[in-house]
């Protein structure tokens, strides 16, 4: 009788361990397209996200009935070194054209490794289903912008599906140096004509469709009809993206990242979008470029962007669901 109590424990046991394992850890390493290794991370509920280890790219977020909420380009090209166009690309070290180094930075073109045992994360808004991602900065790097880093990155489902982005970048050299950031995300939408974004009323931008230009917004929301690409500078925390036909609204919340991207293309061709792809997505892209991160030798920068989803009449911030 004894050993079979024992058992029945020791299988109780093992049962635990295991369930802990699965709720600590809830993801899948599999081969994406052209063989690329990427990261599903899935809740109990069906709620997902999917990862690329090229680039550290966020490929895919849906919710429990399967609906996507980013955009892909029909055309994006999943052959490195070519950027993965869609989903949310990591901009590090150089937003843009906004320096020396190649647009957007490099980041985005490197190989991303599953960081096992990432440094202690505290935050205020709780993650369930999450992935560590960590880039150190290689030789070649070192050739084109001459600085070491670490560059370790949390993408984390929230127990309400939203969605979480946690950079953490810490200056391995012996010497500071100083960067520009941002996340490039692809919000899907029914029609590019039928959304607003708001909350960037009364602020200025820099056009950079014309030469970056300095403008002061002074409309209540800005809809679309044509091309848009503005830089906002110092804005507020919490932007949001009303999609009149879905009836739902985008809740884009950011810390660190003083400045906000506005863009669509509208019909410009872009060589890996498709001719219609423009409808359906905007970019909202939270950023810091008006003024450069800088970091002492060993010292770390942490960001965070939160994306949750509600009905559109519930868009302000006492709506939101707490997370």
């Amino acid at each position: 009788m004894g050993n079979k109590i024992n058992l029945i424990f020791l299988w109780a046991m093992l049962v635990a361990v295991v369930a802990m394992a699965t709720e600590h850890r809830p993801f899948e390493r599999t081969k994406g397209i052209n063989g690329l290794e990427k990261i599903i991370v899935r809740d109990r509920r069906g709620r997902s996200f999917e990862v690329y280890l090229y680039g550290g790219q966020v490929t895919s977020w849906k919710n429990e009935k399967g609906e996507e909420l980013l955009f892909m380009s029909t055309k994006a090209i999943f052959e490195p070194p070519t950027p993965i166009r869609g989903g949310i690309p990591v901009l590090f070290p150089q937003y843009s054209n906004t320096g020396p180094l190649p647009g957007h930075g490099f980041v985005r073109q490197r190989f991303w490794e599953i960081d096992a045992n990432p440094p202690p994360l505290r935050s205020h808004l709780s993650s369930g289903a999450h992935v560590d991602l960590i880039l150190k900065s290689s030789e070649a790097d070192l050739k084109i912008w001459p600085h070491k880093f670490v560059y370790r990155l949390r993408v984390a489902l929230g127990h309400g599906g939203d969605l979480t982005l946690t950079p953490r970048i810490t200056n391995s050299d012996v010497k500071p140096f100083n960067f520009t950031f941002g996340f490039h995300p692809y919000f899907s939408v029914s029609d590019i004509s039928q959304i607003q974004v708001e909350g960037l009323q009364n602020l200025d931008y820099l056009d950079q469709q014309k030469n970056r230009t300095r403008f002061t917004d002074h409309g209540k929301f800005i809809t679309f009809d044509s091309q848009l690409d503005r830089l906002y500078l110092r804005t507020p925390n919490t932007l949001r993206i009303v999609d009149h036909k879905k009836k739902k609204t985008i809740v884009v919340r950011k810390e660190g990242q003083a400045d906000a991207v506005v863009w669509n293309p509208w019909d410009k061709k872009v060589s890996d979008l498709g001719v219609e792809d423009y409808r359906r997505f905007v970019a909202v892209e939270p950023v810091a470029v008006e003024k450069p991160i800088i970091l002492k030798p060993g010292q770390e920068w942490k960001a965070i962007v939160h994306v949750s989803v509600v009905p559109s009449g519930c868009s302000r911030k006492s709506c939101i669901p707490h997370t």
